[in-house]
């Protein structure tokens, strides 16, 4: 994520952005549903961090909404990821690198659920794809 989060826990309501209507924000609205995330910074870097996110919930979008709220948007994110960006340039050579990946900085290390025909839970992990290790060791590098 860009900078740092400040918070270990996000929680509120998450609904249709007010005016764009493609988007999810942290609203009051009525209809809007409540959401949790956890938050452990794995590693701090000059203008980013590696985070670990714990969903308590399962709303549209919630990681990414949520990450928006606190102001450290998912790098590579082109919906919600905009909006903190231009307050990293002074950091030129971090801030291309991360403003150039192609993708969402996002990664499901770990996915559980009970199956909705037996009722078992399953689990699948997953190891860092190649392109996110290499974004973590470029930006080591700064």
């Amino acid at each position: 994520v860009w900078g740092v989060p400040n918070k270990n826990l996000i929680k509120g309501y998450i609904g249709r952005h007010k005016y764009n209507r493609k988007k999810m924000s942290m609203t009051q609205n009525s209809g809007a549903r409540y959401s949790e995330t956890s938050i452990t910074i794995k590693k701090k870097f000059k203008i980013c961090s590696l985070i670990e996110c714990e969903l308590k919930t399962g709303r549209t979008h919630q990681i990414r909404v949520h990450l928006e709220s606190i102001g450290c948007p998912l790098i590579g994110d082109q919906v919600y990821g905009k909006t903190k960006i231009k307050n990293y340039k002074k950091h030129i050579e971090e801030y291309l690198i991360l403003a150039n990946f192609k993708r969402q900085a996002l990664h499901a290390h770990l996915l559980g659920f009970f199956h909705p025909k037996n009722d078992k839970y399953v689990e699948f992990k997953s190891g860092l794809p190649k392109d996110f290790k290499e974004l973590i060791n470029y930006i080591s590098k700064y």
